[in-house]
């Protein structure tokens, strides 16, 4: 069984019924608004742009915000444009985890063809 199983499935399939109902073409923002939508509609907890604080040897470095944190479980970053997943679009995702007690996140990305990618990072591998 994977980590958090039952909650990255219903974000896939939230993923793909948005994909099918906007099609390709739309800017990152509109694909997270309506994810946001997706979810929320389904009564899934979710936060939108959460701050996220990055700690280098317990001093902060830098602040980012995730697209979407579904559960305050799992971290959801959100691509859209030509082609596919590029290795940067995973680095950037494990390296949130990295910064995070998130232990799992969802790459979505909104192509010609729609793709996703799940990587987990416990917080004993961290």
């Amino acid at each position: 069984m994977l980590l958090l199983s039952e909650t990255t499935e219903f974000i896939i399939q939230s993923f793909y019924k948005v994909y099918n109902t906007l099609g390709y073409g739309f800017m990152e923002k509109v694909y997270e608004n309506a994810m946001i939508v997706e979810l929320r509609k389904n009564h899934v907890s979710c936060l939108q742009q959460k701050r996220v604080h990055v700690l280098y040897e317990g001093i902060e470095v830098g602040i980012y915000f995730s697209d979407i944190v579904v559960n305050d479980e799992v971290i959801v970053e959100i691509k859209a444009g030509k082609g596919s997943i590029l290795p940067q679009h995973e680095y950037q995702l494990v390296n949130y985890l990295k910064a995070t007690q998130y232990e799992v996140g969802l790459l979505l990305h909104f192509g010609e063809k729609p793709t996703f990618k799940r990587k987990v990072l416990t917080n004993n591998q961290k």
